[in-house]
Parts: structure tokens; C-alpha cells; sequence
């Protein structure tokens, strides 16, 4: 059994909090693994990150899993879980329960998230009555980007603060193990967190949340700064050092001092 669990997630609401991150990839989520990071999201950003999309939309079912299986053979000890894709839920019930189930058989995922308050809730109950542990998310939701007319924070006005109020009640209710709140003002986002028994894990919400997620390549400085949100730190800079390195082996390649006879076989 690993060390993280869903169980364990819950029981850290109020004792805990929980730093959690994005991987798509074998590599960077053993590294993150390592570090003791709880929870691991293979997110649909994988499209805007790793595939060059403009937002999350393109990405497909195929696509997930395939990132969700490199993430899960390079972790041991994290709560992997899998970002269920636009459309891949939205159809019906039936489709939603079908492909959140590839994801644990097929990718070997722990869990699964899905967009959507009240909504989803159905959806939520039906997964969760089939074994299938869920991660709900409200507030700013990528995939209805479209409707938003943009990404934008989500909640400011009473209304709509109201029903991300009762979305969150709603996910809570139907069974989801915990909630990502994406892009609402701070101190909603601490209303919320102390009203429902499920941990709140915040992007752009504020410090009053259980706990914190961000996307991998833009806290380590990989996202270009002009395209790095407000409430994103950038705790390295390795787009910098990556790209000095590159800029040192082509002068060396071309200078003809790489390779060495230190990289040289006899």
C-alpha cells in the first residue's frame, strides 16, 4: 500500500496541510515523489505544457493515459491522480463511470478528477459507489474556458460566490475526497474550506485552503514569465539553466572540445 492514500487525505483536513503538484511524465514525478509530496495530479495542462495547445480542450482520453501510466510507474509513495479529459465525462454517466475506470485499470491511476459543482454530483456518487475515488474542482474550471469568455476569477460577486458555496457543498456531499478551488478571491475560498469535511486544495485561492497545487513547469521557472499566472512562484528558474546549457554544448560542439578523451572510448 503506499504511503498516501485517499483515506490519508482526508484525515489531514485541519491537521495538515498538503502540498500537492502536477507531473506528466516518469521522470519528473519520481523526482517529485521523492521529495514527499503527497498527492500527484496528471493534469489535462499536459496539453498546454508538454503538447503546445493554447488550453486544455485537444487533449484526449489516449493522451491521459498514456501520461498517467509514465507518472504512475515512476512513483511510490504519492496519491496519483488522473485528470479526466473534456468530454471523456460530460456525455453521460455510463461514459463518465466507463472511462474513469480505464484510468485505474489501464494507467494504474488512484484516483480521478473532475470539473464541475452541483452538477457533477451525480457523477460523483455513481464513481464513488464503483470504487472509483474522486477530486472535484470548482471555481475557475479550464475546459468551460470557452464560456467564461477567458480565465478569469471566478466568484467575486455575491452570486456567484453563493453557488460556488453549494458546489462545493454538493461535491463534498456526493463523496468526493477533496476539491480543487481554482481562481476565487481568499477569503471565499477560507469560507468554504471551513464549512465542508473534504480538504480544499487551492490554485490561486488563497492561504486559507488545506492545502496547495500548482503546476510543475511553472514553479520551476519552465513556463515562460509572461505566461506564469499572479499566483504562481517560481521556485527555480530551470528554463534559464537549461537553455545556458544547451547554449555551452553547441559552443563546444562546434569548437570541437566535446567530445573529450575523458567521453572518448579506446
Amino acid at each position: 500500500m503506499k504511503q498516501w492514500t485517499t483515506t490519508r487525505i482526508l484525515k489531514s483536513k485541519g491537521v495538515k496541510r498538503l502540498a500537492c503538484l502536477t507531473a506528466y511524465d516518469a521522470t519528473m514525478a519520481r523526482l517529485v515523489d521523492e521529495a514527499g509530496v503527497p498527492l500527484i495530479l496528471v493534469g489535462d495542462s499536459v496539453a498546454n505544457t508538454l503538447l503546445g495547445y493554447s488550453s486544455t480542450l485537444p487533449v484526449t482520453m489516449e493522451q491521459m493515459l498514456h501520461h498517467t501510466a509514465a507518472v504512475v510507474r515512476g512513483v511510490s509513495g504519492a496519491l496519483v491522480v488522473a485528470d479526466m479529459p473534456f468530454m471523456s465525462y460530460q456525455v453521460s454517466e455510463e461514459e463518465g463511470l466507463r472511462n474513469a475506470g480505464r484510468f485505474l485499470q489501464e494507467a494504474g491511476a488512484d484516483a480521478v478528477k473532475l470539473e464541475g459543482g452541483a452538477i457533477r454530483a451525480p457523477l460523483i456518487r455513481c464513481l464513488v459507489a464503483n470504487g472509483i475515488p474522486v477530486m472535484a474542482h470548482i471555481g475557475l474550471t479550464p475546459q468551460s474556458v470557452l464560456a467564461f469568455g477567458g480565465y478569469k476569477v471566478q466568484g467575486r460577486e455575491a452570486e456567484a460566490a453563493a453557488r460556488l458555496e453549494a458546489d462545493a457543498a454538493a461535491v463534498a456531499e456526493a463523496g468526493a475526497f477533496s476539491v480543487v478551488l481554482e481562481c476565487v478571491p481568499a477569503a471565499l475560498a477560507t469560507r468554504i474550506t471551513a464549512a465542508i469535511p473534504i480538504p480544499t486544495i487551492g490554485i490561486g485561492a488563497g492561504a486559507g485552503c488545506d492545502g496547495q497545487i500548482l503546476v510543475l513547469h511553472d514553479m520551476l521557472g519552465l513556463t515562460p514569465a509572461d505566461r506564469t499566472a499572479k499566483f504562481v512562484k517560481r521556485f527555480a528558474e530551470l528554463g534559464a539553466a537549461i537553455t545556458h546549457a544547451a547554449q555551452d554544448y553547441l559552443r563546444d560542439v562546434e569548437a570541437g572540445v566535446y567530445p573529450a578523451a575523458a567521453h572518448t572510448y579506446e
